[in-house]
């Protein structure tokens, strides 16, 4: 809990939960905006929390989620409910704040598991279904490849969502456990080595701007090798070219992975669905769900995925994960 001053938006005194909460101290927070302590890669705004503070001093209690930012730079989802004690003329609000993290990535895991149970397998299934029925009613003794492969192709797309699911599972489940600290720069080439030998045609490039240290798993590893693949298999091109840049985000001060390629841009639906997973159609729900796995895998480890066009063509996708302190030398990779 808090009492916030309503005209400047600063925090006058809040109890150890909040403290334990944001990280920071009572003092601390006194010091801080509210935009030092919001995601700001998110929509939300210092202003829009302003004005709620606004209009709950004038009688109308708000309450609502925000994307906040601990001050060892995780993200959590909190709620938030504001109201006036009493009319008095200081303009002063009690603020009491939860952190909904864990209920709102598991509501929204149930709809994306919802949403692969009712179309991606589905879908799936019933491709699979129509070409075996057109293999048994077919003249010729044998199915033709066409036939064949299109049943392969689909089964291997059911065995990838599979694994994807049990990948979100595992991150959400396991996302403090097995935690280690390593450099970003060894991290994401142990994951580019492993993939170019996955794919020995692709040309991938990794640079580090500045060396920083991240917390991983294998959730990690699941995030950035889907974001590899994607670049790799979704390209034209026979040698296709995944450069992968390392270092702090000029916008957050996070540790950025950013991966790009020259493909065709991520369809926007695609984009859309992370963040509403049952808000879909027959032509925007997507094939696949390894956006998802990148999407979980990394806010389990209090980060975030970004997409972006870039200028000269092809996509950009931007893993942000909170900045660690240098380990001991004993423990260094």
């Amino acid at each position: 809990m808090a009492i916030y001053d309503a005209v400047s938006g600063a925090v006058l005194d809040a109890n150890t939960r909040l403290e334990e909460i944001l990280g920071y101290t009572s003092d601390q927070l006194r010091e801080l905006s509210v935009a030092e302590y919001t995601a700001n890669t998110y929509p939300h705004t210092e202003s829009e929390f302003h004005d709620r503070l606004s209009t709950a001093a004038n009688g109308s209690p708000q309450q609502f989620m925000w994307r906040a930012k601990r001050a060892d730079g995780e993200l959590i989802w909190i709620q938030m409910f504001i109201s006036r004690q009493r009319p008095t003329a200081d303009r002063c609000v009690h603020v009491e704040v939860r952190d909904i993290t864990r209920h709102y990535d598991a509501h929204h895991r149930a709809e994306l598991f919802w949403r692969v149970l009712r179309h991606n397998l589905r879908n799936e299934a019933a491709i699979i279904i129509g070409c075996a029925e057109q293999a048994m009613e077919g003249t010729e003794s044998e199915p033709s490849e066409e036939i064949i492969s299109t049943i392969r192709s689909r089964g291997e797309k059911l065995g990838n969502i599979a694994t994807s699911v049990k990948q979100i599972e595992h991150a959400v489940t396991d996302s403090q456990t097995n935690v280690v600290r390593v450099s970003t720069a060894s991290a994401v080439r142990d994951v580019a080595n492993r993939m170019g030998a996955e794919h020995p045609d692709a040309d991938i490039r990794v640079s580090e701007r500045k060396p920083m240290w991240i917390d991983v798993n294998d959730a990690f590893e699941y995030a950035l090798a889907h974001a590899v693949e994607n670049a790799i298999v979704h390209s034209d091109d026979e040698a296709p070219v995944v450069e992968i840049t390392v270092g702090p985000s000029p916008n957050t001060g996070r540790a950025e992975i950013r991966i790009e390629d020259a493909n065709s841009p991520i369809p926007p639906e695609e984009i859309a669905a992370l963040s509403s997973p049952t808000v879909t159609t027959s032509t925007s729900h997507g094939s696949g769900i390894g956006l998802f796995v990148m999407k979980w895998c990394v806010e389990s480890l209090g980060g975030e995925v970004l997409f972006e066009s870039r200028d000269s063509g092809g996509n950009a996708v931007c893993l942000l994960l909170p900045p660690k302190q240098l380990p001991d030398s004993t423990t260094t990779d």
